[in-house]
């Protein structure tokens, strides 16, 4: 076996081993047994809540155990079939075997920094909210790009995508978009791509054909799990309720359903546009909470993590990637130095890359962090 495939199959057992370590492999099984007998139980539904966070629970082991046995099992099946073509001088075999396990290297690697997500909060759905920023229709453009990116990225991943608010741009695109994102993980995903993002291309709206550069700022907030207590005083908030609009003046709502809360003490306003003026009350509500929460984590976090509120606008300064589509192709995480030239596969939501790149820099700012707190 070639020292390369050699060093790749080294690279998948140290992936497996931490997937083992992350699940607690020698009690996974026992827990699994316990979780089992518990979904058994013909009264586990009398509380709705317990009963879905248990099946959650349940479901993210099943899916880890499920993970890790694939991928040990792909890899004795690889290595078995190399060893045979080697034996047969088979160059077809062995080339197809190497080129899997080059495969399953790069999945392993993904399911380890997964396994890494363990945050407070990395588990839970997100929201992600969208705001244009310096630059008019330009930027209102690069809006609802950046919106069809991540909506493209989620779906991907097998992701729910619910839109909960939007406000069209005057000419094209949106001024903001705010969407739920559910599925395993959502917000631990996400939550690197908080920041300002910046577009520098050829404008489709300039006759003269010249190269503009484009803000919109991304926010990412983790949506708070119901035995999360997060108080909210009534007298610190102000709810009205407003016209929605859609773009081009379809599906706009003919009464004021549409629903905005401030919060006073820390200026955050959110907003729902669904039919339901009680189900925009209701999701605007729970979109508040989530942005109250995040800012506690962000306080707990601050020694490690940049804090949402200081941000800054969306304008020079304060980008956390760039997008270059002229004068060449080029997409760039400044924080990290990740780049990329396949800005159309970005665009379209491959996005694991970049996002992998980042949270391995915050999982070893946090081992970095964790270590010097010890010593």
């Amino acid at each position: 076996m070639r020292a390369e495939v050699q060093n790749t199959v080294s690279e998948i057992e140290k992936s497996l081993a931490l997937l083992r370590q992350r699940m607690d492999w020698d009690t996974a099984q026992h827990r699994l047994e316990e979780f089992n007998a518990r979904v058994e139980d013909p009264t586990l539904w009398d509380n709705p809540e317990n009963a879905q966070k248990l099946m959650r629970e349940r479901q993210m082991l099943v899916d880890s155990m499920a993970v890790h046995d694939s991928i040990k099992q792909d890899l004795a099946d690889n290595i078995e079939l190399i060893e045979l073509g080697e034996m047969e001088d088979d160059a077809e075999v062995i080339a197809d075997a190497e080129a899997a396990l080059k495969a399953l290297g790069a999945k392993a690697a993904e399911k380890e920094l997964e396994a890494l997500l363990n945050g407070e909060a990395d588990g839970n759905d997100t929201f992600l909210e969208i705001n244009s920023g310096a630059g008019g229709t330009e930027s209102c453009d690069w809006a609802s790009i950046l919106a069809r990116m991540y909506v493209r990225w989620a779906e991907k991943k097998g992701y729910k995508v619910e839109l909960q608010s939007t406000t069209a741009g005057e000419e094209a695109g949106i001024k903001s978009a705010v969407y739920k994102i559910s599925g395993p993980n959502a917000y631990g995903w996400l939550k690197s791509e908080s920041g300002v993002h910046r577009l520098v291309r050829i404008s489709p709206y300039d006759s003269a054909a010249r190269r503009h550069t484009s803000f919109s700022s991304v926010w990412v907030y983790p949506v708070v799990d119901d035995n999360i207590e997060i108080e909210v005083n009534p007298s610190d908030i102000r709810i009205d309720t407003y016209r929605s609009s859609g773009a081009g003046g379809q599906h706009v709502n003919t009464t004021d359903s549409a629903v905005r809360i401030t919060h006073h003490p820390t200026g955050i306003v959110v907003t729902s546009s669904e039919k339901s003026q009680h189900q925009n009350r209701d999701i605007a509500m729970k979109a508040l909470k989530s942005r109250l929460y995040q800012m506690e984590l962000d306080k707990r976090n601050a020694a490690i993590n940049e804090a949402h509120e200081n941000k800054g606008d969306a304008g020079w300064g304060n980008q956390i990637r760039s997008y270059v589509l002229q004068p060449y192709q080029m997409v760039k995480d400044l924080r990290t130095g990740y780049e990329t030239s396949d800005t159309a596969g970005v665009l379209d939501g491959d996005l694991d890359g970049l996002m992998a790149a980042t949270l391995a820099m915050d999982v070893a700012g946090k081992s970095r962090a964790e270590a010097q707190g010890d010593a």
